[in-house]
Protein backbone atom coordinates (compact mmCIF):
# COMPACT_ATOMS: atom_id res chain seq x y z
CA UNK A 1 0.00 0.00 0.00
CA UNK A 2 1.59 3.50 -0.80
CA UNK A 3 2.16 5.60 2.11
CA UNK A 4 0.95 8.52 0.38
CA UNK A 5 -2.77 7.09 1.73
CA UNK A 6 -1.67 7.09 5.00
CA UNK A 7 -4.32 9.18 6.29
CA UNK A 8 -6.90 7.86 4.59
CA UNK A 9 -6.03 4.55 6.22
CA UNK A 10 -9.01 4.77 8.81
CA UNK A 11 -11.77 4.38 5.86
CA UNK A 12 -12.91 0.88 5.39
CA UNK A 13 -14.97 2.08 1.94
CA UNK A 14 -14.83 4.97 -0.65
CA UNK A 15 -11.32 3.87 -2.08
CA UNK A 16 -9.20 4.72 1.08
CA UNK A 17 -6.11 2.70 2.09
CA UNK A 18 -5.27 0.24 4.80
CA UNK A 19 -2.45 -1.39 6.03
CA UNK A 20 -1.96 -5.03 5.65
CA UNK A 21 -2.47 -5.30 9.66
CA UNK A 22 -5.79 -3.25 9.67
CA UNK A 23 -7.71 -5.49 7.21
CA UNK A 24 -8.60 -8.19 10.17
CA UNK A 25 -7.71 -6.60 13.51
CA UNK A 26 -10.89 -5.72 14.53
CA UNK A 27 -11.93 -9.72 14.05
CA UNK A 28 -8.50 -10.64 15.77
CA UNK A 29 -9.85 -8.58 18.77
CA UNK A 30 -13.03 -10.58 18.96
CA UNK A 31 -11.67 -13.76 19.67
CA UNK A 32 -8.55 -15.20 21.11
CA UNK A 33 -9.18 -18.14 19.21
CA UNK A 34 -9.12 -16.85 15.25
CA UNK A 35 -6.38 -18.61 12.95
CA UNK A 36 -2.90 -17.18 13.62
CA UNK A 37 0.93 -18.22 13.00
CA UNK A 38 2.24 -19.30 15.95
CA UNK A 39 6.51 -18.83 16.34
CA UNK A 40 7.26 -22.48 17.80
CA UNK A 41 10.81 -23.12 17.33
CA UNK A 42 13.98 -20.23 17.01
CA UNK A 43 17.41 -20.70 15.66
CA UNK A 44 20.38 -18.72 14.62
CA UNK A 45 24.37 -19.32 13.25
CA UNK A 46 27.21 -17.47 12.94
CA UNK A 47 30.57 -17.84 11.20
CA UNK A 48 33.22 -18.69 13.76
CA UNK A 49 35.39 -15.93 12.67
CA UNK A 50 35.29 -12.55 14.33
CA UNK A 51 36.90 -9.56 12.81
CA UNK A 52 37.61 -7.03 15.54
CA UNK A 53 37.74 -3.40 14.83
CA UNK A 54 41.73 -2.91 14.76
CA UNK A 55 41.79 -4.99 11.73
CA UNK A 56 39.48 -3.19 9.41
CA UNK A 57 40.94 -0.02 10.92
CA UNK A 58 44.56 -0.61 9.86
CA UNK A 59 43.06 -0.45 5.94
CA UNK A 60 40.99 2.02 6.10
CA UNK A 61 40.99 5.94 7.73
CA UNK A 62 39.49 5.40 10.64
CA UNK A 63 39.73 3.88 14.22
CA UNK A 64 38.43 1.20 16.76
CA UNK A 65 36.89 4.26 18.71
CA UNK A 66 35.69 5.91 15.68
CA UNK A 67 33.56 2.88 14.89
CA UNK A 68 32.71 2.21 18.53
CA UNK A 69 31.35 5.43 18.95
CA UNK A 70 29.57 6.18 15.88
CA UNK A 71 27.95 2.77 15.29
CA UNK A 72 28.15 0.96 18.57
CA UNK A 73 30.01 -2.53 16.47
CA UNK A 74 32.87 -3.77 18.47
CA UNK A 75 33.48 -6.99 16.30
CA UNK A 76 31.55 -9.14 13.44
CA UNK A 77 31.37 -12.19 11.97
CA UNK A 78 32.43 -13.18 8.65
CA UNK A 79 32.49 -16.29 6.31
CA UNK A 80 35.51 -17.65 5.41
CA UNK A 81 35.75 -18.37 1.58
CA UNK A 82 34.85 -21.92 1.44
CA UNK A 83 31.20 -20.98 3.47
CA UNK A 84 28.22 -19.92 1.42
CA UNK A 85 25.35 -17.98 2.71
CA UNK A 86 23.22 -21.75 1.77
CA UNK A 87 25.61 -23.29 4.67
CA UNK A 88 24.83 -20.29 6.96
CA UNK A 89 20.73 -20.96 6.12
CA UNK A 90 20.76 -24.59 6.47
CA UNK A 91 22.50 -24.49 9.67
CA UNK A 92 20.01 -22.02 11.41
CA UNK A 93 17.09 -23.44 9.64
CA UNK A 94 18.37 -26.79 11.52
CA UNK A 95 19.06 -25.24 14.84
CA UNK A 96 15.16 -24.05 14.51
CA UNK A 97 13.17 -27.38 13.86
CA UNK A 98 15.67 -28.55 16.59
CA UNK A 99 14.61 -25.69 18.64
CA UNK A 100 10.86 -26.86 17.23
CA UNK A 101 11.11 -30.00 18.26
CA UNK A 102 10.61 -31.45 14.93
CA UNK A 103 11.83 -32.32 11.38
CA UNK A 104 9.27 -31.45 9.59
CA UNK A 105 7.40 -28.60 7.94
CA UNK A 106 5.11 -27.58 4.59
CA UNK A 107 6.92 -24.73 3.39
CA UNK A 108 10.26 -22.31 3.80
CA UNK A 109 10.49 -18.80 2.70
CA UNK A 110 14.33 -17.68 2.37
CA UNK A 111 15.34 -13.72 2.67
CA UNK A 112 18.29 -12.75 1.65
CA UNK A 113 19.49 -9.75 -0.32
CA UNK A 114 23.07 -11.99 -1.02
CA UNK A 115 22.29 -15.14 -2.51
CA UNK A 116 24.93 -17.15 -4.18
CA UNK A 117 23.41 -16.97 -7.68
CA UNK A 118 20.01 -14.71 -9.67
CA UNK A 119 18.75 -17.80 -10.59
CA UNK A 120 17.51 -20.22 -9.13
CA UNK A 121 16.29 -19.10 -6.12
CA UNK A 122 18.11 -20.48 -3.14
CA UNK A 123 14.89 -21.72 -0.94
CA UNK A 124 14.39 -24.98 -2.45
CA UNK A 125 18.19 -25.79 -2.16
CA UNK A 126 18.02 -24.69 1.24
CA UNK A 127 14.98 -27.11 1.99
CA UNK A 128 16.67 -29.92 0.13
CA UNK A 129 19.74 -30.18 1.50
CA UNK A 130 17.56 -29.67 5.49
CA UNK A 131 15.97 -32.93 4.67
CA UNK A 132 12.36 -30.90 4.07
CA UNK A 133 11.40 -32.88 0.52
CA UNK A 134 9.58 -31.68 -2.01
CA UNK A 135 7.89 -28.65 0.11
CA UNK A 136 6.61 -25.37 -1.65
CA UNK A 137 10.01 -22.73 -0.91
CA UNK A 138 10.51 -19.48 -2.16
CA UNK A 139 13.13 -16.62 -1.82
CA UNK A 140 11.87 -13.01 -0.56
CA UNK A 141 14.36 -9.88 -1.32
CA UNK A 142 13.34 -6.89 0.87
CA UNK A 143 16.85 -5.80 2.40
CA UNK A 144 17.07 -5.43 5.84
CA UNK A 145 13.20 -5.82 6.04
CA UNK A 146 13.35 -9.14 4.57
CA UNK A 147 12.80 -11.69 7.73
CA UNK A 148 9.30 -9.62 8.56
CA UNK A 149 8.44 -9.56 5.34
CA UNK A 150 9.28 -13.04 5.03
CA UNK A 151 7.50 -13.52 8.53
CA UNK A 152 4.04 -11.84 6.97
CA UNK A 153 4.07 -13.73 4.07
CA UNK A 154 4.69 -17.04 5.64
CA UNK A 155 2.12 -16.33 8.62
CA UNK A 156 -0.31 -15.42 5.80
CA UNK A 157 0.19 -19.25 3.79
CA UNK A 158 -0.55 -20.50 7.21
CA UNK A 159 -3.78 -18.46 8.18
CA UNK A 160 -5.20 -19.18 4.68
CA UNK A 161 -4.56 -22.52 5.42
CA UNK A 162 -2.59 -23.42 2.72
CA UNK A 163 -0.49 -24.90 4.75
CA UNK A 164 0.29 -25.50 8.66
CA UNK A 165 3.35 -24.55 9.27
CA UNK A 166 6.52 -22.79 7.11
CA UNK A 167 10.08 -22.41 8.04
CA UNK A 168 11.21 -18.88 7.99
CA UNK A 169 15.08 -18.21 7.23
CA UNK A 170 16.81 -15.48 6.64
CA UNK A 171 20.99 -15.45 5.82
CA UNK A 172 23.38 -12.98 4.93
CA UNK A 173 26.82 -12.84 3.70
CA UNK A 174 27.36 -8.98 3.41
CA UNK A 175 30.91 -9.22 3.37
CA UNK A 176 31.03 -10.43 -0.17
CA UNK A 177 29.38 -7.07 -1.31
CA UNK A 178 30.49 -4.45 0.40
CA UNK A 179 33.68 -2.34 -0.65
CA UNK A 180 36.28 -3.04 1.74
CA UNK A 181 37.72 0.19 0.95
CA UNK A 182 34.48 2.01 1.77
CA UNK A 183 35.02 3.26 5.56
CA UNK A 184 30.84 4.00 5.34
CA UNK A 185 30.39 0.42 4.78
CA UNK A 186 33.04 -1.74 5.40
CA UNK A 187 32.58 -1.11 8.79
CA UNK A 188 29.11 -1.80 9.57
CA UNK A 189 28.25 -5.40 8.07
CA UNK A 190 29.01 -8.53 9.51
CA UNK A 191 27.70 -12.09 8.07
CA UNK A 192 25.16 -14.84 9.75
CA UNK A 193 21.69 -16.56 9.96
CA UNK A 194 18.60 -16.78 12.04
CA UNK A 195 15.30 -18.53 11.22
CA UNK A 196 11.95 -19.17 12.91
CA UNK A 197 9.67 -22.24 12.78
CA UNK A 198 5.63 -21.21 12.32
CA UNK A 199 2.92 -23.76 12.95
CA UNK A 200 -1.16 -22.96 13.09
CA UNK A 201 -2.63 -22.02 16.16
CA UNK A 202 -4.56 -19.35 17.63
CA UNK A 203 -4.55 -15.27 18.30
CA UNK A 204 -4.64 -16.45 22.05
CA UNK A 205 -1.53 -18.95 22.29
CA UNK A 206 1.86 -17.34 23.19
CA UNK A 207 4.26 -16.53 20.15
CA UNK A 208 0.82 -15.68 17.94
CA UNK A 209 1.98 -12.95 15.17
CA UNK A 210 -1.26 -10.70 15.89
CA UNK A 211 0.18 -8.05 14.09
CA UNK A 212 1.89 -6.71 10.62
CA UNK A 213 2.66 -3.54 9.16
CA UNK A 214 4.39 -3.28 5.77
CA UNK A 215 5.36 -0.20 3.42
CA UNK A 216 7.93 0.56 0.74
CA UNK A 217 8.53 4.39 -0.99
CA UNK A 218 10.26 3.42 -4.34
CA UNK A 219 11.48 7.23 -4.92
CA UNK A 220 13.87 6.12 -2.36
CA UNK A 221 15.28 3.02 -4.18
CA UNK A 222 18.58 4.55 -5.13
CA UNK A 223 19.31 5.52 -1.33
CA UNK A 224 20.64 1.94 -0.81
CA UNK A 225 21.38 0.05 -3.82
CA UNK A 226 23.62 -2.83 -6.14
CA UNK A 227 24.18 -1.35 -9.83
CA UNK A 228 22.78 -3.93 -12.02
CA UNK A 229 24.87 -5.03 -14.89
CA UNK A 230 23.03 -2.89 -17.15
CA UNK A 231 23.87 0.29 -15.13
CA UNK A 232 27.29 -1.29 -14.68
CA UNK A 233 28.12 -3.17 -17.37
CA UNK A 234 32.07 -3.93 -15.92
CA UNK A 235 34.18 -3.97 -12.64
CA UNK A 236 33.25 -4.38 -8.85
CA UNK A 237 29.30 -3.96 -8.23
CA UNK A 238 29.12 -2.70 -4.64
CA UNK A 239 26.98 -2.07 -2.38
CA UNK A 240 26.20 1.87 -1.67
CA UNK A 241 24.36 3.42 1.20
CA UNK A 242 23.60 7.63 1.29
CA UNK A 243 24.27 6.80 5.20
CA UNK A 244 22.32 10.09 6.78
CA UNK A 245 19.49 10.20 4.58
CA UNK A 246 19.03 6.35 5.20
CA UNK A 247 19.58 7.24 9.06
CA UNK A 248 16.70 9.61 9.23
CA UNK A 249 14.33 7.27 6.87
CA UNK A 250 14.89 4.43 9.12
CA UNK A 251 13.80 6.48 12.23
CA UNK A 252 11.10 8.15 10.81
CA UNK A 253 9.80 4.61 8.93
CA UNK A 254 10.27 1.81 11.62
CA UNK A 255 8.69 4.48 14.53
CA UNK A 256 5.53 5.07 12.39
CA UNK A 257 4.99 1.30 11.80
CA UNK A 258 6.22 0.60 15.34
CA UNK A 259 3.06 2.53 16.76
CA UNK A 260 0.75 0.95 13.77
CA UNK A 261 1.51 -2.53 15.07
CA UNK A 262 1.08 -1.05 18.84
CA UNK A 263 -2.78 0.46 18.23
CA UNK A 264 -3.19 -2.86 16.00
CA UNK A 265 -2.44 -4.72 19.60
CA UNK A 266 -4.11 -2.63 22.05
CA UNK A 267 -1.00 -1.50 23.64
CA UNK A 268 0.80 1.81 24.59
CA UNK A 269 4.72 1.68 24.49
CA UNK A 270 4.38 2.15 28.35
CA UNK A 271 3.15 -1.25 28.24
CA UNK A 272 5.61 -3.09 25.74
CA UNK A 273 7.82 -5.30 27.05
CA UNK A 274 10.69 -5.54 23.88
CA UNK A 275 11.31 -3.72 21.04
CA UNK A 276 13.50 -5.48 18.65
CA UNK A 277 14.59 -3.52 15.58
CA UNK A 278 16.58 -4.12 12.40
CA UNK A 279 20.15 -4.30 14.10
CA UNK A 280 21.47 -1.25 11.70
CA UNK A 281 23.72 0.98 14.25
CA UNK A 282 23.37 1.99 18.02
CA UNK A 283 22.33 5.77 17.10
CA UNK A 284 19.16 4.61 14.67
CA UNK A 285 18.26 1.92 17.47
CA UNK A 286 18.85 4.96 20.49
CA UNK A 287 17.05 7.68 18.28
CA UNK A 288 14.47 5.16 17.60
CA UNK A 289 13.78 4.46 21.31
CA UNK A 290 13.89 8.39 21.93
CA UNK A 291 10.96 8.92 19.34
CA UNK A 292 8.95 6.09 20.85
CA UNK A 293 9.74 7.02 24.52
CA UNK A 294 11.02 3.61 25.35
CA UNK A 295 13.65 3.16 28.04
CA UNK A 296 16.80 1.44 26.69
CA UNK A 297 16.07 -1.54 28.94
CA UNK A 298 13.04 -2.27 26.36
CA UNK A 299 15.17 -1.59 23.29
CA UNK A 300 17.31 -4.73 21.98
CA UNK A 301 20.18 -3.35 20.54
CA UNK A 302 22.56 -6.54 20.41
CA UNK A 303 24.85 -5.48 17.24
CA UNK A 304 28.26 -5.06 19.15
CA UNK A 305 29.73 -8.43 18.15
CA UNK A 306 27.52 -8.99 15.01
CA UNK A 307 27.45 -6.10 13.11
CA UNK A 308 24.71 -5.12 10.89
CA UNK A 309 23.79 -8.55 9.26
CA UNK A 310 20.64 -7.11 7.21
CA UNK A 311 17.40 -9.49 6.85
CA UNK A 312 19.00 -11.83 9.45
CA UNK A 313 19.95 -9.62 11.90
CA UNK A 314 16.37 -10.02 13.82
CA UNK A 315 16.11 -13.69 14.28
CA UNK A 316 19.84 -12.77 15.46
CA UNK A 317 18.65 -10.50 18.20
CA UNK A 318 16.01 -12.44 19.33
CA UNK A 319 18.09 -15.86 19.67
CA UNK A 320 20.82 -13.79 21.40
CA UNK A 321 17.95 -11.82 24.17
CA UNK A 322 16.32 -15.52 24.63
CA UNK A 323 19.65 -16.99 25.41
CA UNK A 324 20.66 -13.83 28.15
CA UNK A 325 17.06 -13.90 29.61
CA UNK A 326 16.71 -10.22 27.92
CA UNK A 327 13.97 -11.60 26.46
CA UNK A 328 10.94 -13.16 28.49
CA UNK A 329 8.19 -15.44 27.94
CA UNK A 330 4.94 -13.17 27.99
CA UNK A 331 6.39 -9.91 26.86
CA UNK A 332 4.64 -7.91 24.52
CA UNK A 333 6.97 -7.41 21.95
CA UNK A 334 7.36 -5.53 18.60
CA UNK A 335 9.54 -5.94 15.74
CA UNK A 336 10.53 -2.95 13.48
CA UNK A 337 12.54 -2.95 10.66
CA UNK A 338 13.83 -0.82 7.70
CA UNK A 339 16.04 -1.39 4.46
CA UNK A 340 16.08 -0.93 0.86
CA UNK A 341 13.52 -0.33 -1.36
CA UNK A 342 12.49 1.83 0.63
CA UNK A 343 10.80 -1.06 2.81
CA UNK A 344 9.52 -1.29 6.42
CA UNK A 345 7.86 -3.79 8.16
CA UNK A 346 7.12 -4.56 11.70
CA UNK A 347 5.55 -7.29 13.73
CA UNK A 348 3.29 -7.75 16.92
CA UNK A 349 3.15 -11.04 19.19
CA UNK A 350 3.45 -12.23 22.99
CA UNK A 351 7.04 -13.75 23.14
CA UNK A 352 6.67 -17.44 23.72
CA UNK A 353 8.71 -19.95 26.19
CA UNK A 354 11.01 -21.59 23.94
CA UNK A 355 15.10 -22.25 23.79
CA UNK A 356 17.14 -20.98 21.05
CA UNK A 357 19.22 -23.31 19.49
CA UNK A 358 22.11 -21.23 17.94
CA UNK A 359 25.63 -22.83 16.98
CA UNK A 360 28.82 -21.55 14.67
CA UNK A 361 30.36 -22.67 11.69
Amino acid sequence: MPRNCRADRARTSGGGCMSASRLDIGVRRDSEHRAAAVISGLGACLPSRAVHNTSLAEGLDTSDEWIRTRTGIQSRRRVDPALSVLDLACEAAGNALRSAGTDTVDGLVFATTTPERPCPSAAPEVASRTGLGHVLAFDISAVCSGFLYALATAGALITAGTVDSVLVVAAETYSRIVDPADRSTAVLFGDGAGAVVLRSGTTGEPGALLAHDLGSDGTGADLIRIPGAREQATGQRWFTMSGRKVYLQAVDRMAESARRVMEDCGWSPGTLGMLVPHQANARIIEALAGRLGLPPESVLCALAHTGNTAAASIPLALAGAVADRRLEPGARTVLTAFGGGLSWASTGLIWPQLTAVTSEV
